[in-house]
């Protein structure tokens, strides 16, 4: 593709020439004022080559393109097309600012670790080969499927741009006995039927190993639910604990002692006459 002749200008000329051709034609292909797309597209690709003095050096000598990497960096919408946005039009294009490629890695974590956070450690390798080693703090909240971006912990590839950034895409494992709804936490707890019919108090550990007790009503039903506030997990952006919920079942003991047995059924028949 001949970025010269897309530009209307000659290979000498200069910057503000190109700048000041590239302006015109913009604004007169610009999709929001009915200019065809593809065109637009075609014309900011130019500029993007020969607005730069680097990748022009590059584009003019084939022979040299290995100073230029074009998956080294993310590729920017144009200084024109961002003001063009900035005044009121352009609403189908987004700025962007000219830096490295970002990484992306994956991390794994156990679903006690949303609870408090989680410091990482990092390894990825470079554009250039080097091996970069950076901690990273997973905040406490972080959920199944949250990507969490850090700045310039990206690509260097290119030296003339900023770093990328790393994006961490978080994953979360199930904890056995234990859901995750939003910001609260799910369990259920299994206790002798004598509770539920009787009343009384139960213990319930958390996932931070902390003992919490909760009073169960005469004739609780079985799969009653009790809510415990502040014991869920932190909200991501406000720190704010969800609930937690505990789901009451009924534990059938098996009973051996024959006298034990009639002493149960005589208590059942008087109930039963109740």
């Amino acid at each position: 593709m001949d970025y010269y002749n897309l530009l209307n200008v000659k290979k000498s000329a200069t910057a503000e020439e190109i700048k000041k051709s590239y302006r015109s034609l913009a604004m007169k292909h610009h999709p929001d004022r009915g200019g065809d797309p593809n065109t637009f597209k075609s014309i900011n690709e130019a500029y993007d080559i020969l607005g730069s003095a680097v990748k022009r050096a590059a584009y003019d000598n084939p022979s040299n393109n290995h100073q230029f990497n074009s998956q080294n960096f993310t590729h920017p919408y144009s200084p024109f097309e961002q003001a063009f946005n900035q005044h009121g039009f352009g609403h189908g294009f987004a700025q962007r600012t000219v830096r490295n490629k970002d990484v992306v890695m994956i991390v794994t974590l156990e679903l006690r670790d949303t609870l408090t956070g989680k410091s990482l450690i990092m390894q990825y390798r470079l554009a250039g080969g080097e091996l970069e080693t950076v901690t990273v703090d997973v905040p406490a909240g972080a959920k199944n499927g949250d990507t969490i971006r850090y700045q310039s912990l990206g690509d260097n590839g290119h030296p003339d741009y900023p770093r990328g950034n790393l994006h961490i895409k978080v994953r979360v494992n199930n904890e056995l006995g234990w859901e995750r709804d939003a910001d609260h936490l799910i369990t259920k707890k299994q206790v002798n039927v004598f509770d539920l019919m009787l009343g009384g108090v139960i213990l319930v550990s958390t996932l931070e190993d902390k003992k919490l007790e909760i009073k169960i009503p005469i004739g609780t039903k079985p799969g009653q639910i009790f809510s415990v506030t502040g014991h869920g997990i932190p909200n991501i952006n406000t720190g704010k604990r969800g609930n937690l919920y505990v789901e009451i079942n009924a534990e059938i003991p098996k009973i051996t002692n024959e006298q034990l047995i009639d002493e149960i059924i005589l208590l059942r028949n008087k109930i039963n006459k109740q």
